[in-house]
C-alpha cells in the first residue's frame, strides 16, 4: 500500500509557497503562522478522536506549509536585508564583492541587443556605496559585455557598476551593469576547480566528433548545451526530448544503476553496493557541478529508483514528499521552477505507474520481448504526468514524444555512461577521453537521428489551449483517464467491436484538419514564428518568395509545410539579426532553393558567417541587394527601396536592412523589416511621400504594410501617415520581453486608418488577392491559427 500522506501535504505546501513567494518576507511568514495554527488545531482535534481521520492529513499539510513558508520567509528576510534593494531603486553606482553562483550565459545580438551580452548570477556578500560598506547576502545579476563570460563558477569577484531594480517575481533583487571590468578576488574552491577541469577536458575530447554527437555528449553528461546545433535543439524540443539534454533525475538514475550493475559484475557484496552507488552519485554531482539544479536531480534520481524497485516501492511517495520539502526549504525559488515541477512529476510517474504499467505491457508481449515493457512504461509514465506542465511551456501536447522517447530509451544509458567515462578519462589524458567519446558518439548520433526523423512527422504535436486553463484541462483529462482505465479495459475486452468503433471516432475527432488558413488563392502570409519575421509571397503553385526566416528553424519549416511550399524561388534576408535569419536551416531543408539575397551590411558578422555557411550547404547562391534593384520572380514583382545609404545612427543592422516594395495579384505591400526612424525617413523620400500627401498621389496605393521592428515604438510617424495602408501586419511573439507591439505604435496605425493584425493573437496571417482600389475594403484578409 502506497503512503501518500506526506506527498499530498508537500503538494499543498508547495502550492501555498507559489502563491506567497512574489511578496516580501511578511506574506510567507503570515502563511506559515496560519499553517502552524491549522496543524495545531488538526492535531488537537484528532487527539480527542472527535473528528474523522482526514484531520490527520490536514494537520500534516498545515505543518508542512508552516515549515516551507517559514523557511521562505527567512530566505527572503536575509535576501532583502541590507541596502542593496534601496540602492537599486535609486540606481546607485556601487562596488560589490561576491561569489559567482552559476555559469555565465551569453545572449546573442538581436533586434534589442546591438552586441552580444553576458549574464551571470552573483551572491553579493559586501556592497560599498557612497563611502559606506555593508555585509549582506543578496543575490543579483550582472549584465554586461561578453567579458563577463570569462568568470568561473564559485569564483569570488569584485565589480563596480550601476544598480537597477529586478523584477519582483525573480529570485534576484537587482541588476548590475558593470562600469569597469570584473576583478577576481579569489579563485574557486577545490571541488569547483575539479569540476571545471573535467568539464573543459570533456569539451576538448568531443571536438573531433560529428556535430550532433559533439553537442549531445556533453549535454547528456553535464547538461552543457553550448555545442548543440540549433536544428537539433529545435527537433528535440518538437519531439519532447529536451529533458535528455539537461541534468535530470533520469541521468542520475542511469549513473546509479550502472554503478550497481558494475558492482554486481565485480562481485561486490550486496551490503556494500549502496556505497558504490553513493560514490558514483557523488562523483557525478561533482562532474555536473553541485549547483541547485544538479542537487535537485540527484535527489529526484535517487527517489526515482524506488519506483522501479519492487521491495521499496511502497516508500516511494513518502520519500518523494520528503525530497520536495527538503529541496523547497533549501531553495524556496524552486517552487516556481518549471524544471523542478517536471522533475517532480516525472519521478511521481515512475513511482506510481512505471512498474504496474510495465507488468501490464509485459503480459501482452512475447517472453523474449518482455524486457521492453519497462522501457516502454517509464517514458509513458513520465509523459503522462508531465504533460500538463509541458502545455504551459509550449501550448501543445507532443504526441510524438512518447514514440521518440521510447525509441531513444535504449541509446540514452550507453551514451550517458560512456560520456561519464569519457569525461573521467579526459581529465587524466584527453586522447583517452576522445577514444571513449567515440563510443558515446554512436548512441548519441542515434538519438539525434530519431529527433531529426520524428520532428517533421505530421500531427506530431496536438494543438491545445494555452496557459493555465489548458494545463488544468489536460490534467483533469489525464486523471480521468487514469481512474477509468481499468473499467475501460474491462469493457473493451467484453465488447471489442464497440471499443474499436469508439477508438476510431476519438481518432477522427482528434485528427487535425488540413490547414484551413491556406486557401489556394493566398498571395501573402506572415508566419507565426514567435519574436521574429518570416513572410511568404506566393510566386506559383507550391512556390514562394521568403522574406526573413524567423528566430528558430522549426517554426518557419512548419509554416512553409502548412502552406505546402516545396520550392523557394528566392529568399530575402533583410538583415542579419538572429530573429530574422536563425531559422534559415529549417526553411531550406527539403526544399529547392534559388538565390538568397542579403543586406549589404554583414553585421553582426557571426550571424553573417552562419548564413553564408547555411546557404553553401544548401547549394544555393548568395547575393547582396542594393537600393533600386528590382526582381520579377514568378507572379511577384519586388523593388528594393532600401537601404539607400549606410546609416550609422541607432541600430546599424536595423537601419540598413532591405526594405521591399512588392506588387502581386493587384496587391501592393511595403515590408519595413526592422527599420528605425532614420531608414524609415529615407524610405519616405524614396517613395516621394510626405505627411499629408498620400502615396496614392504618385503611385498605386499601398494595401498592406508590414510594421517595422515587431511594432516597437521607434516608428516614423510621417511614413505611416503617408502610406495610409488599410491593413498593417505585425509579426511578434506573445508575452515577449520587449513590450512589443508598443501602445504608441498601435495607436499610430489605428489613427492612420489601418486594421492591425498580429501573429501573437491571430496566428499565421494570410491575405487573399481581392484588393481592387475601388472596393469598399481593398484587401480581404483571412486570419487563422494554422500551427501544426
Amino acid at each position: 500500500m502506497l503512503d501518500a500522506r506526506l506527498l499530498l501535504a508537500s503538494g499543498v505546501g508547495w502550492a501555498v509557497l507559489v502563491a506567497v513567494l512574489g511578496a516580501d518576507w511578511g506574506a510567507p511568514a503570515c502563511a506559515g503562522v496560519a499553517g502552524l495554527g491549522l496543524a495545531i488545531a488538526g492535531g488537537v482535534a484528532r487527539a480527542r478522536r472527535r473528528v474523522p481521520r482526514a484531520w490527520s492529513a490536514l494537520a500534516l499539510a498545515g505543518l508542512v506549509t508552516a515549515l516551507l513558508c517559514t523557511s521562505a520567509a527567512g530566505h527572503l528576510a536575509v535576501r532583502d536585508a541590507g541596502p542593496v534593494v534601496e540602492l537599486a531603486r535609486q540606481r546607485a553606482v556601487v562596488t560589490i564583492e561576491g561569489r559567482v553562483d552559476e555559469d555565465p550565459r551569453v545572449l546573442p545580438a538581436d533586434a534589442e541587443r546591438r552586441t552580444p551580452r553576458a549574464v551571470v548570477r552573483v551572491l553579493v556578500t559586501r556592497v560599498t556605496a557612497r563611502g559606506v560598506s555593508s555585509a549582506v547576502r543578496t543575490p543579483i545579476v550582472l549584465m554586461g559585455t561578453t567579458a563577463l563570460a570569462e568568470l568561473r563558477w564559485r569564483e569570488r569577484v569584485v565589480v563596480t557598476g550601476r544598480l537597477a531594480p529586478a523584477d519582483p517575481a525573480q529570485p534576484v533583487v537587482a541588476i548590475l551593469a558593470p562600469t569597469s571590468p570584473a576583478r577576481t578576488q579569489a579563485p574557486a574552491g577545490f571541488i569547483a576547480r575539479v569540476a571545471e577541469h573535467a568539464r573543459g577536458r570533456l569539451r576538448t575530447a568531443v571536438e573531433p566528433l560529428p556535430a550532433d554527437a559533439r553537442g549531445l555528449v556533453p549535454a547528456l553528461v553535464i547538461g552543457d548545451r553550448s555545442l548543440t546545433p540549433g536544428l537539433l535543439t529545435d527537433d528535440m524540443r518538437a519531439t519532447g526530448m529536451t529533458h535528455l539534454t539537461a541534468v535530470s533525475g533520469s541521468n542520475v538514475t542511469i549513473v546509479i544503476g550502472a554503478a550497481v550493475l558494475v558492482g554486481g559484475v565485480l562481485r561486490v557484496r550486496r551490503r556494500w553496493r549502496p556505497l558504490v552507488a553513493g560514490g558514483a552519485l557523488v562523483a557525478f554531482v561533482v562532474l555536473a557541478r553541485p549547483d541547485p539544479s544538479v542537487l535537485r536531480a540527484a535527489v529526484m534520481g535517487a527517489v526515482g529508483l524506488l519506483g522501479v524497485t519492487a521491495s521499496r516501492r511502497s516508500a516511494g511517495p513518502a520519500a518523494l514528499g520528503a525530497a520536495v520539502v527538503v529541496l523547497l526549504c533549501v531553495d524556496p525559488w524552486l517552487a516556481r521552477s518549471y524544471g523542478f515541477a517536471l522533475s517532480t512529476l516525472a519521478t511521481l510517474g515512475l513511482l506510481l505507474f512505471a512498474r504496474p504499467w510495465g507488468a501490464a505491457i509485459a503480459r501482452w508481449l512475447p517472453r523474449r520481448a518482455r524486457p521492453l515493457a519497462d522501457a516502454t512504461a517509464i517514458p509513458l509514465a513520465a509523459q503522462a504526468t508531465c504533460a500538463p506542465v509541458v502545455v504551459l511551456l509550449q501550448g501543445s501536447v507532443p504526441v510524438i514524444g512518447v514514440v521518440a522517447n521510447l525509441a531513444a530509451a535504449i541509446f540514452v544509458a550507453p551514451a550517458t555512461v560512456c560520456g561519464v567515462v569519457a569525461a573521467l578519462a579526459a581529465s587524466a589524458w584527453v586522447p583517452a577521453g576522445t577514444a571513449v567519446a567515440w563510443l558515446a558518439a554512436l548512441p548519441a548520433a542515434a538519438i539525434a537521428q530519431i529527433a531529426h526523423t520524428l520532428a517533421p512527422v505530421p500531427f506530431g504535436t496536438l494543438p491545445w489551449p494555452d496557459g493555465t486553463p489548458g494545463a488544468l484541462l489536460l490534467a483533469a483529462l489525464t486523471v480521468a483517464a487514469l481512474l477509468t482505465a481499468p473499467w475501460l479495459t474491462y469493457q473493451a475486452r467484453r465488447r471489442p467491436l464497440a471499443a474499436l468503433a469508439v477508438g476510431v471516432l476519438v481518432i477522427a475527432a482528434c485528427w487535425p484538419l488540413p490547414p484551413a488558413a491556406a486557401p489556394a488563392a493566398w498571395v501573402f502570409a506572415a508566419c507565426d514564428v514567435g519574436q521574429g519575421d518570416a513572410l511568404v509571397l506566393a510566386s506559383g503553385p507550391g512556390r514562394a518568395v521568403l522574406v526573413d526566416a524567423g528566430p528558430r528553424p522549426e517554426p518557419v519549416r512548419a509554416c512553409l509545410d502548412r502552406l505546402r511550399i516545396t520550392c523557394l524561388d528566392a529568399v530575402f534576408l533583410t538583415h542579419f539579426h538572429d530573429d530574422h535569419v536563425a531559422g534559415l536551416p529549417g526553411a531550406l531543408e527539403g526544399r529547392t532553393v534559388g538565390t538568397v539575397y542579403v543586406s549589404p551590411l554583414a553585421d553582426p558578422p557571426e550571424q553573417a558567417r552562419d548564413v553564408q555557411r547555411w546557404v553553401q550547404e544548401a547549394g544555393a547562391t548568395l547575393e547582396p541587394v542594393v537600393a533600386g534593384a528590382s526582381f520579377d520572380i514568378g507572379a511577384v514583382h519586388l523593388v528594393a527601396r532600401g537601404p539607400v545609404r549606410t546609416i550609422h545612427e541607432g541600430s546599424m543592422p536595423n537601419n540598413n536592412g532591405i526594405l521591399l516594395d512588392v506588387r502581386t495579384a493587384g496587391l501592393r505591400l511595403v515590408l519595413l523589416a526592422d527599420a528605425e526612424r532614420e531608414e524609415a525617413s529615407d524610405l519616405a523620400k524614396t517613395l516621394r511621400v510626405t505627411p499629408g500627401r498620400p502615396a496614392a498621389a504618385v503611385e498605386p496605393p499601398v494595401d498592406v504594410v508590414k510594421v517595422a521592428h515587431h511594432g516597437s515604438a521607434n516608428q516614423d510617424r510621417g511614413l505611416v501617415e503617408a502610406l495610409a495602408a488599410p491593413v498593417a501586419v505585425i509579426s511578434v511573439a506573445a508575452d515577449n520581453d520587449y513590450g512589443h507591439p508598443a501602445p504608441s505604435t498601435l495607436d499610430l496605425y489605428a489613427r492612420a486608418g489601418a486594421a492591425v493584425l498580429r501573429t501573437d493573437r491571430d496566428g499565421d496571417i494570410l491575405l487573399q488577392p481581392d484588393c481592387s482600389p475601388d472596393a469598399a475594403q481593398r484587401c480581404r484578409v483571412r486570419v487563422g491559427r494554422t500551427r501544426g
